[in-house]
């Protein structure tokens, strides 16, 4: 039963450090052939945002907001995959199945 307790002490300790190092891990995105760029944390806080001059027409601003969107969506969906492969790769060292966290 210690053993056990143990192992569980241990998993939430790496869970822990694992959450915090997600957290701090910064992804870069570039949408419409990289006309928007983008820096995102973890945390899913965009810490950066640049856009090329030339995609800005104020005669059609729907397409820079498509772009700035299409980034912005695939910045979070990339730190979302990151983090649950890290996270499901941790559950599977501890021999927790997967989808059970």
């Amino acid at each position: 039963m210690n053993a056990m307790m143990r192992q569980v002490q241990q998993f939430q300790e790496e869970r822990e450090a694992l959450a915090a190092e997600l957290e701090e891990k910064e992804y870069e995105i570039a949408a419409g052939g990289g006309a928007v760029k983008l820096k995102i944390n973890g945390a899913k806080i965009v810490t950066e945002l640049k856009i090329a001059p030339e995609i800005i027409d104020p005669d059609d601003p729907e397409t820079l907001e498509d772009v700035v969107a299409a980034a912005i969506n695939e910045a979070i969906k990339r730190v979302e995959d990151d983090a649950a492969a890290e996270m499901s790769a941790l559950a599977s060292k501890f021999g927790i199945p997967e989808g059970a966290l």
